[in-house]
């Protein structure tokens, strides 16, 4: 594997880490996923734009960039209120876990967006991590709505993934990353005026809340946000979503040390993830011999 290609596959997994570590943020925070989206995006959007102030990036952008901009913002946006909805309805364990079916999503959206022929073996592990959720949701049935949201918030996150592997290649990523912020935070405040409203007692933020939101938007979300559009540069989006289904392992073994029994599963749930997770390996050595 090239040095640069290493160092970057590397990042993403420290990225990786950072993510799982988000789900655990969003289970601390009180309010709902809405609310804690917009604060995270406001937040983020701030922190990326004081970042490009000292870069002294330019923020032009053409306006076929801006619509571009405009649906990686809605999606991102969309995407995480799925996954924090999940998490609120069910728990850390399940989400993430759900959440690894992105691999199936990308392998069949990737080839359409870059105009490649669909690779079986993608499709086949992507099946077979299906296969694990199937199993998780026969012993699981209190979490289905969970799941559900989970599997929305993977479509979107790949659907997202792969669109930013293009967009990648003719902006920078600071610049990206903040606009995609910005109109997400746009999106979401339409649509809490159109419904809603920004009332207090939905938005109310314990201290606890201010801290753990001051965490997931500037590391959690602006640093990684930024890092993972980079890193996108010298990786395929498959390659990302698939490393990002590493997740659940991180994100659940924290959510045991922190949540304790209300992260733990039956027997067949751990069976399930773990017929993902062995998918996930077997695949990255695959496709890493393959380039050797």
């Amino acid at each position: 594997m090239p040095k640069t290609r290493l160092k970057n596959y590397l990042h993403l997994h420290l990225l990786v880490f950072i993510w799982g570590f988000t789900a655990i943020l969003g289970a601390l925070i009180t309010i709902d996923a809405i609310p804690l989206v917009w604060y995270r995006m406001l937040l983020a959007t701030l922190f990326v734009f004081i970042y490009l102030l000292f870069t002294k990036l330019p923020l032009k952008i053409s306006p076929k960039n801006m619509v571009k901009f405009i649906i990686g913002g809605i999606l991102i946006a969309s995407h995480w209120i799925f996954f924090f909805s999940a998490i609120k309805v069910s728990n850390v364990s399940v989400a993430l876990v759900s959440m690894s079916t992105g691999a199936l999503f990308t392998s069949l959206i990737e080839p359409f967006f870059f105009k490649r022929k669909l690779i079986p073996m993608e499709l086949i592990f992507g099946l077979i991590v299906v296969s694990g959720l199937y199993l998780i949701f026969n012993v699981e049935s209190e979490y289905t709505l969970g799941i559900i949201y989970a599997l929305i918030a993977a479509f979107l996150s790949a659907l997202f993934t792969v669109l930013n592997g293009l967009y990648i290649r003719d902006n920078d990523a600071s610049v990206l990353s903040f606009y995609q912020l910005l109109f997400g935070v746009v999106f979401i405040t339409i649509y809490i005026l159109a419904t809603t409203g920004f009332t207090f007692e939905i938005f109310n933020l314990t201290k606890s809340d201010i801290i753990y939101l001051l965490i997931l938007s500037s590391i959690c979300t602006a640093y990684a946000f930024v890092i993972s559009v980079k890193i996108m540069k010298h990786l395929t989006p498959y390659t990302v979503m698939l490393t990002i289904n590493l997740e659940p392992i991180y994100g659940i073994v924290l959510a045991v040390i922190i949540f304790g029994e209300k992260e733990k599963m039956s027997p067949q749930f751990y069976i399930g993830a773990l017929i993902i997770f062995i998918t996930v390996i077997i695949n990255g050595i695959l496709k890493n011999k393959k380039r050797l």
